[in-house]
């Protein structure tokens, strides 16, 4: 299988001591899952990639000030994210070659994606602890289910039951917080 763990807790220790193999070690090890958290969160792929690199410098020149060697994923996650964020907002300041209304429904568009982005937040933030890891890891951070139940030392099936539960609850959420919804 083509997929990778996050770098282990030795090589972000010796990461954080300096030692400048194991801090290119670990970037290159935190790459794909970061080249991942970027394609989800930003609007193109051409910022996916910038915010990508961005996040992988960050690491590079701040590992130092990671505080908990397990809070890696996290860390970079709100990197990438706030990196996305920062690149959208820029392309609504900058004028666009295209045409006014292109330019104006793209912008609303935008805008639409990162509230739809802080109500997913919002919903998976909410979720008890079991279900919310189950969905972090699975689809976030788009582990395998086998190795999300391994990890979690859980049966597949227990593992799918608690991902389908985590799912069902997020999208019960965002359907009474949207606006035909129940709440409004």
């Amino acid at each position: 299988m083509g997929e990778t763990a996050w770098p282990g807790e030795r090589l972000i220790v010796a990461a954080q001591r300096g030692d400048v193999e194991s801090i290119s070690a670990l970037v290159s090890g935190s790459h794909p899952h970061v080249r991942r958290f970027a394609r989800t969160l930003c609007a193109t792929p051409e910022d996916a990639e910038d915010a990508a690199q961005e996040a992988l410098i960050i690491l590079y020149r701040k590992i130092g000030t990671l505080r908990a060697t397990g809070a890696l994923a996290s860390w970079m996650f709100r990197i990438v994210r706030n990196e996305c964020l920062r690149r959208a907002r820029l392309s609504l300041r900058q004028p666009s070659a295209l045409a006014g209304e292109t330019r104006e429904r793209s912008a609303e568009d935008e805008v639409i994606r990162r509230l739809e982005a802080d109500r997913v937040a919002a919903a998976v933030a909410a979720l008890p602890a079991d279900q919310r890891n189950v969905l972090i890891m699975r689809d976030i951070q788009g582990l395998s289910g086998r190795m999300v139940a391994g990890a979690l030392g859980l049966s597949v099936a227990a593992m799918k039951s608690r991902l389908h539960r985590a799912r069902a609850a997020v999208h019960r959420s965002l359907e009474s917080a949207s606006p035909g919804g129940q709440d409004g």
